[in-house]
């Protein structure tokens, strides 16, 4: 566990706490089916960053509440049913060196599992009566399936430009985190500015984080994901937008051709990542990163200082800084 995001749960170490406990219970069924394949959910825990800016988002506008729970299993439930599709869509066996739920099991139980926990995210929000939760999560989960459809299209065709890639990434990535740091604040306050703030807050950092995301793509070779996967499964990610825009006409060519018809050829692959390597992507890519990373402090900025606001900064720069 990275240092700063030690430092950032000690700030709300009784709420994640409480946390567990409360998200386990969510997801309990009396299918043993179903407890079982949740149980092995649970056990495989991520680093719970999208519970974190809920608490943080509530206290900074206020405190975190009884509301401020349901918000936080809310985002995780839905975080969790997204991870679950996605592990099907992309035919993926594992998941955060464990194996992923539809390798253990099968695809058509997998697809119920997350619906499953999908249900149970709206059905915690309508139990406690929070319908602004229910109207913050529903938009994200319907942005994050249009930005999923737009990026398959577009995959397709190969034909992508920065405008469209950004379409791509606040629907599907940047949606979830903003739905996290909005519905903690909806839970602390009922100021609609206040909340709407967070939400472009949340966005920002979603943006950030995604392009961090393509940077591993090319980026060193001991991260926690093998190189060119996104080149494998034909996603125009920003470095390579960038590459491909500054090229001649026939490398754009070329380098088209080796992601439509040789994307499976370890060797191709590699040509296409020292292409952008070489073509300044990478570091045009920090620098539009840093650029949503500054514009997230500065909103951060508009709260008064607090420890929950330094936590949150420390987490945006976790977010940018993580080693994968």
């Amino acid at each position: 566990m990275s240092h700063s995001l030690r430092s950032v749960q000690s700030v709300i170490e009784q709420e994640l706490k409480e946390f567990e406990t409360r998200f386990r219970e969510a997801m309990r069924s009396s299918v043993p089916l179903l407890d079982r394949i949740t149980y092995y959910i649970v056990r495989r825990k991520g680093k719970q960053m999208r519970p974190m800016f809920v608490f943080l988002s509530a206290k900074i506008c206020g405190g975190a509440n009884e509301a401020t729970h349901t918000a936080a299993s809310m985002v995780e439930l839905l975080h969790t049913a997204t991870l679950v599709h996605d592990d099907v869509v992309d035919d993926a066996y594992e998941r955060r060196g464990f194996f992923s739920v539809n390798a253990l099991w099968k695809n058509k139980i997998a697809v119920l599992v997350g619906d499953y926990l999908f249900s149970q995210g709206l059905l915690l929000a309508l139990r406690d009566g929070q319908y602004r939760f229910l109207h913050i999560i529903s938009d994200a989960v319907k942005a994050m399936s249009e930005g999923e459809l737009l990026q398959i299209e577009k995959a397709r065709r190969l034909d992508i430009t920065e405008d469209i890639y950004f379409e791509i990434i606040r629907q599907k990535t940047a949606s979830l985190i903003a739905s996290a740091c909005a519905a903690g604040a909806a839970s602390a306050t009922r100021d609609e500015a206040v909340i709407s703030k967070m939400h472009l807050f949340g966005e920002k950092v979603g943006i950030a984080f995604q392009i961090k995301d393509d940077l591993f793509d090319f980026g060193v070779d001991d991260v926690g994901k093998p190189l060119g996967i996104d080149i494998k499964e034909k996603k125009l990610t920003l470095p390579l937008i960038y590459a491909l825009n500054n090229a001649g006409r026939s490398d754009r060519k070329h380098i088209l051709r080796l992601i439509r018809k040789h994307n499976e050829k370890p060797d191709k692959v590699r040509e296409v990542i020292d292409f952008v390597r070489a073509s300044g992507g990478m570091d045009y890519a920090r620098e539009v990163m840093l650029r949503y990373r500054d514009e997230a402090f500065s909103l951060l900025r508009e709260f008064e200082e607090s420890p929950a606001r330094a936590a949150l900064e420390e987490l945006v720069v976790y977010v940018t800084e993580r080693k994968k």
